[in-house]
């Protein structure tokens, strides 16, 4: 066996047919399920049958036909998700990100309605989940492939493909959906939806309906209390257009005073900020050196010296005894070391022994010279005692101490001269206090002059204010009234618009139901052919029914121009197996002249013309009409008067403005027509148009008309602002008039206590001169009286420090003889107890020698141990010698620091204290300032805004502003106070009543006409729904009878003596009825369907599924192992139907039977090697066969 390419070779075991039918011309997969690599299937009629080993993919070629001619449940696919149809990856291969189908459909009969001969569907899924249809490479819907193949029997519940195992569900499934089979089959879901659109359009109407109602109801409420309110809105409207111009020239005045104060305050505050910024830049100087002055000066009083001095005194004198000790205490751990080193280790203790005693005698000698500088040092101490005793009888008492006069003198001469100072700095402060409190009480009464004027000016603003502020009330009233209208008008255009949409979608429905039904549809391409007669005549108002009953089934008959096009259109519905009727135009002459009407009723026929798409065969439609209207009249009354006038003139066509339709073939009270023409949908398509463009404009009105409510409201809040402002002024004013007040009588009451005061410091200040002067005539005598009190004491100082002195010194040889005395006391101990101990080691010299060598360690170690503790007591001395220097010289160097850093920090802080009071003053007037400008500020930002809502204009626009013309005498504030005033007498009013009142009278005859517009819409809705309805039993009926009688005849074909029927579940209702399967096999009496073996249950839903193809033929099947469960016998009447249908249709079938493949117009193989893609092979019919 050798494999092909993609295409593949492909067996013919017979003659290709092609006939004149849709067919599948090729399908190509890419990353389906197993079909890894690109695969193109090229098919032909005929009976194709794929073969291939389990799990090869051969279902897979099913599953794409199915799943690119618009699958949507995973299941049907046979998956669990839709994504698992793409490549999921192999062993070898990676998993891919798509799966694409193509189907290429064979057209060339022009079956399809697309003016192709080749139509393409593809279908695109990615893994994220996008899925993409084309028609032809060109993006579309699910539903535009549904249509395209819906007249072919292809729908979307895809009967025509029987996937592997769901044979069954043809007898397990509901009876509804074995009815659904027929209806895809039969065309009849495209009627469905059409129904559903029908009914969707149905219920808008009728939302549309009882919102017109609703609408309509307001509109009469609201029309009648209007019309006494316009004239009252015409004079309103001249006061209020005088008063604005007034106020706008008023608030140009004001807006150019504003403007001159800010410029005042801002050159004011620049000079301020200027001199502000240099005194903090002066204080920020002056800060930084302080803060370092204070920091250098609490780093110099962190650290307190005198502690540290007095522990390393200590220490000193400490390391000094240990020192000695030291020296001791390691001379007789070597002299024990050597004598433990010695040989003769007697001898050597002998030797020991003698130094010993030795030094003993030393000590003992030393003992004798301590005593005897004991003794010296007990002199010199008595030697000073008895200075100390002479001292104290010399200077027992003291020095004289002085009487206090002399500071206490000079203390009050200090502070007279302070005081004098002082006084005199005072009496120049007061004075410019003086001075200071005058101008600010000048100031204060120019202040309150100017609050006074601006306190009557805001109260006589208040009533101009209020008066604004309800006008602006009513005008943001008015606005929500426009707003209210727009949005109704908005309301009703929409509501128009949609029902005259629903009209236009209404009559094209119905023109397509009455173009299928004539077969109008299969005729539009014939040439000759202008349509049916219900799209070319005109039809005046009120004449529709009537004219639909007078021309009856002619209405849907399609118009030619001659009887050559009539033949053509006749013979292409008979090859179509279409129905339908035509009239030729150029067979109206054969009937003669048209003799004159009945002599009762209204005729029909002048009310009927041809319309614009008639074009030049205008004349014979015209003629046309004379010949089918000739005898058609309406009478108007009930049906009695129309049976009475149809039995006076049996000749006569008697009409009924309801449709009714009376004459010698029979009576009817209505016509089942839709009430459509070509001339009523081009007559409301304009509507449309008209109706969109009304919308469109009452939508820009419902926006303007937000726009000035929200100028209105606004407006309304800036004027209510205004008005708070103002209120606030008034209260501002008068708190600051009363603070002024207050403040000239405190400036007052100080001026007086400052006059006083001044007073008294010259009385005080002349009193304190002479008190002066007296005092500084004694300082002489006290001067000398404190120098020989000086002298006295500068002796008795000699004096003490000469004892304090020698007390130093004899302390100091005390503390000396004391440490010395400690030290030979401990050397003495020492050499009594060594003394002891060296005869015990001569009383034990046996045991000693045994434990000589841990001895001798042991008095190694300490020694080692001594002279560290030596060496480390003699670098502390040495340390603390040093740190003793360095501490006696930072204490200077401190000292003398902090007196530095004290002076240097108290010059600072005088210059800071006088540079932050010239800064405070600075700020003071700054911010006096930026308030007052600020207040300016406000006012004028105000006064825009205000300019801005009311007037919709800048303060320029203002300031250009001239006065409005004025009456003689009268000033423009007066003027405006008269025109508030005529305005609160007027009261509030409606400036819109006049339109309003017109608009609502226009309205309320517009929502009269759209209603019935929406009931006419809504009686032509239902007439199109109640003819599809009559359209889908009929078809649904038809299509029923064939299958019925086609299943019979099958079912007794395969089991051959059986019996088999189909039944309806509701017979009434043939537009909801489910259809159940009846199956008895020869020699059984089974009553149910899940009684049958496998087999015959398998040929049960063949039969039924192939009674379907035979009544109304698809194009093509798609069968996967559908005979599996057959024998060889039901094979063989399977193989037998198989033939029926080879020259009509196109069948693919997935088989492992061999009699299936040798029944076979073409062959395809499937393989596909582990781990990788399934490929399409083929085999030449000999190879095959063998």
């Amino acid at each position: 066996m050798g494999s092909c390419a993609a295409h593949g070779d492909r067996v013919r075991l017979q003659p290709g047919r092609r006939g004149s039918r849709v067919f599948l011309k090729t399908l190509q997969i890419k990353g389906f399920k197993s079909f890894a690599d690109a695969a193109t299937i090229a098919l032909e009629p005929g009976v194709t049958v794929v073969v291939g080993p389990n799990g090869s993919g051969k279902s897979n070629v099913v599953d794409a036909i199915g799943w690119v001619l618009g699958a949507q449940a995973p299941s049907t696919v046979r998956s669990q998700k839709m994504d698992d149809v793409i490549f999921a990856g192999s062993g070898n291969r990676p998993a891919l990100g798509r799966a694409e189908v193509a189907i290429t459909i064979d057209n060339s009969a022009g079956l399809l309605p697309i003016d192709f001969t080749e139509v393409t569907i593809s279908r695109l899924l990615f893994r994220s989940g996008d899925s993409e249809y084309a028609i032809n490479g060109v993006p579309c819907r699910l539903l535009d492939i549904t249509d395209l193949l819906s007249d072919t029997g292809v729908g979307r519940q895809q009967h025509v493909i029987i996937s592997q195992g769901n044979i069954d569900a043809v007898l397990n499934s509901r009876p509804e959906d074995r009815r659904l089979i027929i209806e895809e089959a039969a065309g009849v879901l495209k009627y469905r939806r059409r129904k559903e659109r029908s009914q969707r359009r149905l219920a808008e109407t009728d939302d549309h309906l009882t919102r017109v109602q609703d609408l309509l109801r307001e509109v009469r409420r609201q029309l009648r209390p209007l019309e006494r309110q316009a004239e009252a809105a015409r004079r309103h409207g001249d006061l209020v257009a005088e008063l604005t111009g007034l106020r706008l020239f008023v608030a140009g005045r004001e807006v150019d005073r504003l403007r001159r104060a800010l410029e005042r305050s801002a050159l004011l505050e620049g000079q301020l900020r200027n001199e502000g910024d240099r005194l903090r830049a002066g204080l920020g100087t002056l800060d930084a050196r302080i803060t370092a002055g204070e920091a250098d000066l609490a780093a110099l009083g962190g650290r307190d010296l005198s502690d540290l001095l007095v522990r390393f005194e200590r220490l000193r004198e400490r390391t000094r005894g240990i020192a000695a000790l030291l020296v001791e205490r390691l001379a007789g751990v070597d002299r024990e070391i050597s004598a433990a080193i010695d040989a003769a280790v007697v001898t050597s203790l002998e030797a020991e022994r003698g130094e010993l005693e030795s030094s003993a005698e030393q000590v003992g000698a030393d003992r004798h010279v301590l005593e005897a500088e004991s003794d010296e040092l007990l002199r010199d101490e008595a030697a000073l005692a008895e200075l100390r005793t002479a001292f104290e009888l010399e200077w027992g008492d003291g020095v004289v101490v002085p009487s206090g006069e002399g500071a206490a003198l000079r203390g009050e001469i200090a502070a007279l001269t302070t005081a004098g100072e002082r006084a005199r700095v005072d009496e120049e402060r007061l004075g410019h206090r003086r001075g200071v409190i005058g101008t600010r009480l000048e100031r204060l009464g120019l202040e309150h002059e100017e609050l006074t004027t601006a306190m009557s000016a805001a109260t006589a603003a208040t009533p101009a204010l209020q008066a604004e502020a309800r006008t602006t009330l009513r005008s943001h009233e008015d606005a929500e009234s426009e707003l209210s209208s727009a949005s109704s008008a908005a309301t009703d255009a929409e509501v128009e618009h949609s029902a005259w949409t629903a009209r236009v979608e209404a009559l094209a429905l119905a023109l397509d139901e009455a173009r299928d039904r004539s077969g109008a549809s299969r005729l539009s391409g014939l040439d000759g052919t202008l349509g049916t007669l219900a799209e070319l005549v005109k039809v005046d108002d009120g004449w529709v029914d009537a004219f639909e009953a007078a021309a009856s089934e002619a209405l849907g008959a399609v118009v030619v121009a001659d009887v050559a096009a009539a033949r053509r259109g006749l013979r292409s519905l008979v090859d179509g197996d279409h129905v339908g009727a035509v009239i030729a135009l150029g067979s109206v002459a054969s009937i003669g002249s048209p003799i004159s009407g009945p002599a009762f009723g209204e005729p029909v026929r002048p009310h009927v013309r041809p319309s614009a798409r008639a074009g030049s065969a205008a004349a014979g439609v015209s003629a046309l009409l004379d010949v089918l209207l000739e005898r058609a009249v309406r009478v108007d009354g009930t049906w009695e008067a129309a049976v009475d006038a149809s039995l006076r003139d049996p000749s006569a066509i008697v009409v009924t403005s309801h449709g009714g339709r009376y004459g010698s073939t029979g009576w009817r009270l209505r016509a089942a027509g839709a009430g459509a023409t070509g001339a009523a949908l081009d007559e409301a398509a304009l509507r449309v148009d008209a109706t969109a463009s009304a919308r469109d404009a009452a939508r820009v009105r419902l926006d303007d008309a937000r726009t000035l409510l929200d100028r209105a409201r606004s407006a309304a809040v800036a004027a209510e602002r205004s008005l708070d402002a103002n209120r606030l002024s008034i209260r501002e004013l008068a708190e600051r008039l009363e603070r002024i007040e207050h403040d000239r009588i405190e400036l007052t009451d100080e001026l007086r206590s400052l006059d006083a005061h001044i007073a008294e410091l010259v009385e005080r200040t002349q009193g304190e001169a002479a008190r002066l002067a007296e005092l500084q005539d004694r300082v002489p005598e006290v001067e000398r009286a404190e120098a020989e009190v000086d002298a006295r004491a500068l002796r008795l100082t000699a004096a003490r420090d000469q004892i304090e002195t020698s007390a130093a010194t004899i302390a100091a040889r005390r503390t000396d003889l004391e440490v010395r005395t400690a030290a030979l006391d401990e050397r003495r101990r020492y050499v009594e107890q060594r003394l002891a101990q060296v005869g015990e080691r001569l009383s034990r010299l046996e045991f000693q020698q045994r434990s000589e060598a841990s001895k001798h360690l042991e008095l190694e170690t300490r020694r080692s141990a001594l002279g560290v503790l030596a060496d480390a007591v003699g670098r502390m001395s040495s340390t603390i010698d040093d740190r003793l220097g360095a501490l006696r010289d930072e204490r200077r160097v401190q000292s003398e620091a902090a007196r530095a850093a004290t002076e240097l920090l108290e010059g600072l802080r005088a210059q800071r204290s006088a540079a932050e009071g010239a800064l405070e003053t600075a700020r003071t007037e700054l911010q006096q300032s930026e308030l007052a400008e600020t207040e300016t500020r406000l006012r004028l930002e105000t006064l825009t805004e205000t300019l801005r809502l009311d007037h919709d204009c800048g303060p320029d626009t203002a300031a250009a502003t001239e006065c409005p013309p004025l009456p003689d005498g009268v000033t423009a504030p007066a003027r405006i106070r008269e025109l508030e005033r005529e305005l609160r007498i007027m009261g509030p009013i409606n400036p819109l009543a006049l339109a309003e009142f017109t608009e609502l009278s226009e309205r309320h005859d517009l929502y009269v006409s759209q209603l019935d517009d929406i009931r006419q819409s809504r009686r032509e809705l239902t007439k199109v729904i109640k003819a599809i309805d009559e359209e889908i039993v009929s078809v649904f009926a038809s299509a029923y009878a064939d299958v019925s009688e086609n299943f019979s005849r099958l079912f007794e074909a395969l089991f051959p003596g059986g019996q088999g029927r189909l039944s309806l579940t509701t017979p009434d209702d043939l537009l909801e009825t489910g259809i159940e399967l009846e199956a008895r096999p020869s020699g059984k009496n089974v009553r149910k369907l899940s009684l049958l073996s496998g087999g015959e249950r398998s040929l049960t839903a063949l039969a039924y599924l192939f009674a379907v193809f035979r009544s109304r033929p698809s194009p093509f099947y798609v069968m996967d192992e559908v005979e599996a469960a057959l024998d060889d016998v039901n094979l063989h009447r399977f193989l037998d139907l198989v033939a029926e249908f080879r020259d009509t249709a196109q069948l693919i079938i997935v088989s492992h039977q061999k009699r299936t493949m040798e029944a076979a117009d073409i062959l395809y193989g499937v393989t596909m090697e582990p781990g990788g893609s399934t490929k399409v092979i083929s085999e030449r019919a000999a190879s095959v066969l063998e």
